[in-house]
């Protein structure tokens, strides 16, 4: 239905409605404008380049033409994001560059390569069952970075020397287990700053000294006790920065023990930084990673509480917790990955390719360790068995008996300890 004389505003076009014989117009849809990709070709001749670590650029491994990767350094002054849609709207998608996504049938990782990247095996399991197709990710881009410094080279003389650290690894370890190759791999991450507003309440004990009268030994006697009240607080927990893996796929634990990252080398993105290079899209959302990270920073609050109360002696603690000024980043960090083969067995390990820090998984020799724990609890065990006849024929058998039990449980304590310390080197 029309009306006489009326025209719809300049530029708005006819669209689709929902009520049968009612004209609506409305303003064109506007078309998303997609940056063009780039692509890493040599100007002088042609050939594919690549992100150099030494030449701090771009550079060709034909003719030497290198070219600096023009980016600001931002450090931790660079821009975080509110959780709010509009944040979420205005993120780029994409690497902003051509290039094409490998993905792994063994364990589901996908990495995106170069565009003319010649490779067969998956960086996280080494299996050789891939694909390798274009890249249509619609991720969110990363907006900063921190470029690799650790040269591709220096990885091996790295692993080698972490190898052959530990007294509890076999002894032919270093020897034996070769770490040939590293994939250089640009990890997603999240980091997560918020304000905690905490309000606390618990039972706190107080010790005080008390004189009472020992009936049996007939003498007066001082002994501790602990006075116990309600008491309750307010802390303000700044946490700035924390780190999140962004990927299901690498080993959380092992990526852990590689932190921390210098944040203050946090660089503007920008695609040539990926020239050559392998990159990891994240496959745990912004939502999935800012819970963990609350849990995280939950805990902080509850020790920046618990340290605030002016005893050791705290039962009954209950606390609310207010978030505020929450912010993000998406961020990449570098990794060299690499695996390795002991006795048929294989291992993972990596390289923080800022810092050189190495970590991974590393076999026991558990031969060593139990006989470690053997020597820790053998002298508790051997005083006990001297103090029990002794004890038995009225002699004076309490007191090897009662060193014997200190010793014993002195050793199971060091024994555990070193127990969890071998697991978790095997562990990944």
């Amino acid at each position: 239905m029309a009306i006489s004389g009326w025209e719809p505003p300049k530029n708005f076009i006819p669209v689709p409605s929902a009520v049968e014989g009612i004209t609506v117009f409305a303003p064109p849809p506007v078309e998303e404008k997609i940056p063009e990709a780039v692509t890493f070709k040599c100007p002088q001749c042609g050939a594919t380049t690549r992100f150099d670590v030494a030449a701090g650029g771009v550079a060709c491994e034909h003719c030497g033409f290198t070219a600096e990767v023009k980016a600001r350094k931002v450090g931790t002054q660079a821009k975080a994001s509110e959780f709010t849609l509009d944040t979420l709207r205005e993120a780029e998608n994409g690497w902003g560059v051509e290039r094409r996504v490998l993905h792994c049938d063994s364990c589901g990782a996908e990495l995106s390569l170069a565009a003319n990247a010649l490779t067969s095996t998956c960086a996280f399991c080494a299996s050789n069952r891939v694909q390798v197709r274009t890249d249509t990710s619609s991720s969110l881009r990363p907006r900063f970075l921190i470029p690799f410094k650790i040269r591709p080279e220096e990885t091996r003389k790295l692993a080698a020397t972490w190898l052959g650290q530990g007294w509890f690894h076999p002894d032919q370890l270093a020897a034996n287990a070769i770490v040939d190759h590293f994939t250089g791999l640009y990890m997603p991450f999240w980091t997560f700053s918020a304000r905690i507003e905490s309000t606390w309440k618990a039972e706190v004990g107080y010790e005080r000294e008390e004189r009472y009268y020992d009936s049996s030994d007939k003498e007066w006697k001082t002994r501790t006790v602990i006075d116990w009240r309600w008491e309750s607080g307010h802390r303000t927990t700044e946490v700035a920065n924390m780190l999140k893996c962004g990927s299901t796929h690498a080993s959380h634990l092992i990526l852990d023990r590689l932190q921390p990252f210098d944040l203050n080398a946090l660089t503007d993105y920008k695609p040539d930084f990926l020239a050559g290079w392998q990159a990891h899209s994240y496959n745990i959302s912004l939502p999935d990673a800012w819970e963990k990270a609350k849990t995280a920073m939950r805990e902080e609050a509850k020790d920046d509480c618990t340290n605030s109360i002016a005893s050791s002696h705290v039962r009954n603690f209950s606390m609310n917790a207010d978030f505020a000024d929450e912010v993000w980043r998406y961020v990449l960090l570098p990794v060299y990955l690499a695996a390795y083969r002991f006795e048929e067995k294989t291992y993972q390990v990596m390289v923080n390719g800022q810092t050189g820090e190495v970590a991974g998984q590393k076999p026991v020799a558990w031969w060593k360790i139990w006989a470690v724990v053997a020597a820790l609890v053998a002298p508790g065990l051997c005083l006990g068995l001297i103090g029990l006849p002794m004890l038995a024929a009225g002699g004076a058998g309490v007191i090897p008996i009662g060193l014997g039990v200190l010793l014993l449980i002195a050793g199971l304590i060091i024994a555990f300890v070193l127990y969890n310390k071998a697991v978790e080197s095997e562990a990944s």
